[in-house]
């Protein structure tokens, strides 16, 4: 190969190599912009779970409270979205509710699977180190969900807690004294 060829050829070269950094660079821009788009989307998603649970939560808390019982148990009061925090155990409690010997641990989810039930045996088998002071109470343990399939459901009553689903014939009809009639 003459020196010629060879300049030529490194010519080349610098110039094939320019163009793939230029590609490449376009390239990293059309990626970003794809990672933004996926994170917009993610987060979008992300709050609709979200306030899917946050309307389960509040259906299931406004129905123990009208009909405070798991079962025969009836509880005094509830309380949602509780969190406690001691040592290195960290956990929130979607409900819990009291009576003089009893706390029962609702975990609340729009749609239940199986695997909500290890959350639930987690925040169960962590209750009375985070809370001492109800050692001496009895603790039950409840999954509710707007939709539980059966292989759920089944497991929730094998592991011994209770099955909370919605019952559709429930319905509040409230009114102000200002009510229009046409």
């Amino acid at each position: 190969m003459t020196d010629d060829e060879l300049k030529e050829l490194v010519a080349s070269l610098a110039v094939s190599q320019k163009l793939t950094d230029e590609q490449i660079k376009k390239t990293d821009e059309q990626m970003k912009r794809t990672d933004e788009k996926i994170e917009r989307l993610g987060v979008r998603l992300g709050n609709i779970s979200r306030n899917q649970g946050d309307v389960a939560e509040e259906f299931f808390y406004n129905s123990l409270i009208k009909d405070n019982h798991l079962g025969a148990i009836a509880f005094d009061d509830i309380t949602k979205n509780m969190e406690k925090h001691r040592g290195n155990i960290q956990e929130e409690y979607d409900l819990f509710m009291t009576n003089g010997d009893s706390i029962a641990i609702v975990e609340v989810k729009y749609k239940a699977h199986i695997n909500d039930l290890d959350k639930l045996d987690r925040k169960f088998n962590n209750f009375k180190k985070l809370f001492p002071i109800y050692k001496d109470y009895k603790l039950y343990g409840a999954l509710a969900a707007f939709h539980m399939n059966y292989d759920a459901k089944e497991e929730v009553l094998k592991r011994g807690y209770f099955a909370l689903q919605r019952n559709g014939d429930l319905i509040c009809s409230e009114n102000s004294d200002y009510l229009k009639v046409v």
